[in-house]
């Protein structure tokens, strides 16, 4: 290392050292504590920016990586592993990386990759453009056509205008199929800067000069692209809840005719239905933005009927808020909301409600299945706090009533006191309190 660069380095961590407390040197085993420090603090997220030379660009796993500014010439086994650096899946929200590069790494990267796979990777590894997408392609190694996002939205609007109309199972399959081919591919659009203005486009009042003219500039438009743009259909937000919401209860459905063995007397084999969870997670909409919208839209709007069924829609578009719709709805119905000044209020207020009746309910389930009450609460507490019910080991045994194991109704009590907590814990997850 020059003197330059070890000036600068030097510097560096001693920037780390005072916003860290830490006492980093660049000598041998300094630095090896920097980096082995350095590296820990990017995996736990204290570090959103990480600007490296070589270090760090091969043999470091940070699965919330999500993407890499190249402005370096890489090449093969190099280029592979620094590209692989943000390759890592993290849960639903993460289900691949980014590179952005500020060099022409086009055929670098071809090399690479049918170096380490086959002439024809290159076509499975390497995305389509935005405009592939959007309008469809052939898929080089199957030679399948594939539909572009555009199709896709126009099929599913022509077919299904009123998805809460969808009764038949035959159309409850195609409506499944169909919507998660549209999740799919909206999934792989979010990372396109054309796809992030065309949405960003749907709330801009176009009749408003000023607004037109702030909007081209933060997305870097001009008249010909913001033309394009306005060509492009989208379905309303609240259609796509609609949607997500059909597809979920779809989900739901199918799930209770599995259980149920009904799906024998189905005529349909739904084996070819994949339903996309993990690409409803990543767009799922957590309980503080539920409780800002109550907020938001009592101050516009006093109708009571009006804010309940716009949070019904919002919720039963949600995965994981599914289960709190009554809860919600109560509060609104139960509560003064013109009383409510501020936003993290309203918040601190639903909370304050949710865990009243946390211990209402808790209360009468215990009485109205004589349960044992002690255990009951700690079984319940317990399982509020794994966010699951589970009929593993003794408790669940403990909490119920004093019957015979043999007794022919003891197997039948168990699995309907199972299934009433499972459905409270469903309910009041994450809600807090004590029972």
């Amino acid at each position: 290392m020059n003197s330059s660069a070890k000036e600068f380095l030097s510097a560096a961590i001693d920037d780390y050292n005072a916003f860290f407390k830490t006492n980093f040197s660049v000598d041998s085993n300094g630095f090896q504590n920097y980096y082995r420090d350095l590296a820990k603090r990017v995996k736990s997220q204290e570090v959103d920016l990480l600007i490296v030379v070589g270090m760090f660009l091969t043999g470091f796993d940070a699965p919330t990586l999500n993407t890499l500014f190249v402005d370096k010439n890489l090449r093969y086994h190099g280029l592979m592993q620094a590209y692989s650096r943000t390759n890592r899946i993290y849960d639903a929200t993460k289900t691949f990386g980014n590179i952005v590069t500020f060099r022409d790494l086009e055929k670098a990267t071809i090399d690479a990759i049918t170096l380490f796979g086959d002439k024809n990777t290159k076509n499975v590894v390497l995305e389509k453009s935005y405009k592939e997408y959007m309008e469809g392609f052939t898929d080089v190694l199957t030679g399948e056509a594939r539909r572009g996002f555009m199709e896709v939205v126009s099929e599913l609007e022509q077919r299904f205008p009123d998805p809460a109309n969808i009764e038949k199972e035959s159309d409850k399959k195609a409506f499944a199929k169909l919507f998660g081919e549209y999740l799919r591919v909206e999934n792989i659009l979010q990372n396109y800067d054309e796809y992030a203005s065309l949405k960003a486009l749907q709330n801009v009042d176009i009749s408003d000069p000023q607004a037109v003219e702030a909007f081209k500039a933060e997305h870097y438009l001009d008249d010909q692209k913001l033309a394009e743009l306005q060509t492009i259909r989208l379905p309303a937000e609240r259609k796509i809840q609609d949607y997500r919401s059909t597809y979920n209860d779809i989900r739901d459905w199918q799930r209770r005719q599995k259980a149920a063995d009904a799906k024998d007397q189905s005529s349909l084999d739904w084996d070819d239905v994949v339903f996309e969870v993990d690409l409803l997670k990543s767009q799922e909409i957590n309980l503080d933005y539920i409780l800002e919208l109550i907020f938001e839209h009592n101050k516009k709007n006093k109708s009571k009927a009006d804010l309940v069924d716009e949070v019904r829609r919002v919720i039963r578009a949600s995965l994981g808020n599914r289960a709190k719709e009554s809860l919600v709805v109560d509060f609104i119905n139960q509560t003064d909301l013109d009383q409510i000044a501020e936003k993290a209020n309203v918040i601190e207020a639903f909370f304050a409600f949710a865990q009243a009746e946390q211990r209402r309910e808790a209360e009468e389930l215990i009485e109205a299945e004589n349960l044992n009450q002690e255990a009951a609460k700690r079984y319940m507490t317990t399982s509020l706090k794994r966010e699951y019910a589970s009929d593993a080991g003794t408790e669940l045994n403990a909490i119920l009533p004093k019957m015979s194991p043999l007794n022919p109704q003891y197997l039948t009590k168990k699995q309907n006191v199972l299934q009433k907590i499972a459905a409270f814990v469903e309910k009041f997850k994450g809600v807090g309190g004590q029972i």
